[in-house]
């Protein structure tokens, strides 16, 4: 039981404290309501971006690093799909000071073309070298548009196209930032060694005057009906196949979500799973194989993934690794199998909030999603889940017509 205090200021800024004695050390975790989902179709990578000029200071604050060094934190942010958060990790001590760097840079971000420029040529050699000059690393730039056809998720996070970023002016930026970056959209999250009590009232000092906003809703096209199997094979530079496998799921706040998380833990949840059993202990079909979900607040993916052994076709590990995939239809899991992934499951999420900085962020996260006592209340609903259910949703996921194959196969194959 993770147990926090929760305010919501007049100007919409939700602030959650949660202490945690163990440590002297705080979290500040600023959680803004804003992904890449968010950017402009037609100059993908705005909301990364953004994340990157958030360093750059504020006229108040030149530089933004520098004062959280002096209070002896370290702070980073990232950006998904849905969201964009920042966090600082410092001495309880200085809270205040992470609170006042956090409420500066809300209220008065100092965007500069200069800024603006190297930001780009620093994302710009990211998606070199992370994306193009990296085996394998296109996989996603190529499953994205073959899974999606319409919804924002067919891009990633950094871009669809390198030339996107060049496009994307200081106005772009700054009406982002004033749409997206305001108290209404977004949630502040303090962990640590401090009185809750006195960390919101520390909060309210520092947001407390800013102007709301407006929270930001939207109207984001959906995908429509899959009525037939995607596949795209491609050939570059790298020593093995690989194989996913795209199949849509629901989105994270519907009631299915858990039963399709549990079918990916029963596949390819550690060395006693399924997959790993099957596929490559016994047949060594793959070397390696994976299944994840996304976990997407819109409807998001169920994707299998699998490194395919040496002297072995594509064509036969992607009938092994679907055949394997359809097996929990006709194989539900016993209650032994399906306790065993709960355990585990458990025990993954004790773990997790061990610290202070996960404890921070999955509150603004579940908050953000509907309410932050869902963090406390999802094991029960993940353990509803029967064999039943699991065979539901695995014939609903496991359809043909609702995959998108990707054959990512090394350049010689190509010859044969």
């Amino acid at each position: 039981m993770i147990n926090f205090k929760k305010k919501v200021l007049d100007n919409g800024l939700t602030i959650i404290a949660h202490r945690d004695t163990s440590t002297p050390m705080a979290v500040v975790s600023v959680m803004y309501d804003a992904g890449s989902r968010d950017d402009n179709p037609e100059k993908t990578g705005g909301a990364h971006l953004l994340e990157h000029l958030m360093f750059g200071g504020s006229v108040s604050v030149p530089s933004y690093d520098r004062e959280v060094q002096r209070t002896g934190g370290e702070n980073n942010a990232f950006t998904s799909n849905d969201i964009t958060n920042y966090y600082i990790s410092l001495p309880a001590a200085n809270l205040e000071t992470g609170l006042w760097l956090e409420s500066d840079r809300m209220m008065g971000l100092e965007l500069s073309q200069k800024g603006l420029d190297i930001q780009k040529s620093v994302v710009t050699e990211e998606y070199r070298q992370r994306y193009i000059n990296q085996p394998y690393g296109d996989l996603w730039m190529i499953l994205r548009p073959l899974a999606y056809k319409t919804h924002p998720y067919r891009w990633p996070v950094i871009g669809s196209d390198i030339s996107h970023i060049a496009r994307i002016s200081l106005d772009d930026m700054s009406r982002f930032y004033k749409h997206h970056y305001c108290p209404a959209n977004a949630i502040l999250a303090v962990a640590g060694g401090m009185d809750e009590e006195h960390s919101i009232d520390l909060a309210e000092k520092w947001f407390g005057h800013l102007k709301g906003g407006e929270p930001v809703t939207r109207s984001l096209p959906a995908e429509q009906p899959r009525k037939e199997m995607r596949q795209e094979t491609v050939y570059r530079d790298v020593p093995s196949g690989q194989i996913t496998v795209a199949y849509h799921m629901c989105g994270r706040n519907d009631p299915d979500y858990y039963a399709t998380d549990l079918i990916s833990d029963l596949l390819a949840g550690g060395r006693s799973s399924r997959f790993y059993r099957r596929l490559v202990m016994e047949k060594k079909i793959f070397s390696n194989v994976n299944a994840y979900i996304t976990g997407d607040r819109d409807p998001g993916l169920f994707i299998v993934h699998g490194m395919v052994a040496e002297d072995i076709e594509a064509e036969q590990a992607y009938n092994e690794m679907t055949a394997e995939v359809n097996r929990i239809i006709t194989e539900p899991p016993v209650k032994k199998e399906l306790d065993k992934v709960m355990n585990k499951l458990e025990a993954t999420r004790h773990y997790t909030h061990t610290g202070i900085l996960n404890k921070a962020i999955d509150l603004a996260y579940y908050e953000l999603i509907g309410d932050a006592a869902y963090l406390n209340d999802e094991i029960a609903l993940y353990k509803k889940v029967k064999p039943h259910d699991i065979v539901q949703q695995a014939s609903i996921l496991f359809r043909p017509e609702n995959s998108s194959v990707l054959f990512y196969l090394p350049r010689d194959r190509s010859k044969t």
